[in-house]
Order: structure tokens, then C-alpha cells, then sequence
């Protein structure tokens, strides 16, 4: 290896926004994240729905007309 071309690594702390910090080595220091296995639904057992400015509700109503049209063709 090169002297002197790599980044210093050194114990950095991983803080989620459900509050959990962990200690972990990086090149980083502080790092945030919005989603760690303490509080993912996979890890937890607990399914979440988050609606994102209202994608379900526009794909709902995008394949009820796609229904429609089939419902009439088949009339």
C-alpha cells in the first residue's frame, strides 16, 4: 500500500431518527440515517404503510380506470 493516500479511519457513532446510536469504525465521523434495524419493519415484525404524497390513492384511481375500460370491452 501507498503511504499516506488513505483516510483516516477512525470510531465514529451511527445515530438513527428513532433515537438509537451505535459505535461502529468509518471513515465518517457522525453519521445519521433514517431507518436501522432497531426500528425497520423486517426486523420488528410491525408492517408500516407510509402513504408519500398520496401514490397509493394516484395508483388506485390509475387502475380503477384501467377496470373500467376492460369491464367495457368484454360488454
Amino acid at each position: 500500500m501507498k503511504p499516506d493516500i488513505h483516510p483516516a479511519y477512525e470510531e465514529t457513532t451511527i445515530t438513527c431518527a428513532c433515537g438509537y446510536t451505535m459505535k461502529v469504525g468509518s471513515t465518517r465521523k457522525d453519521i445519521r440515517v433514517e431507518i436501522c434495524s432497531q426500528c425497520h419493519p423486517f426486523f420488528t415484525g410491525k408492517q408500516k404503510l407510509v402513504d408519500t404524497a398520496g401514490r397509493i390513492e394516484r395508483f388506485r384511481k390509475k387502475y380503477e380506470k384501467f377496470q373500467k375500460k376492460q369491464e367495457k370491452a368484454e360488454s
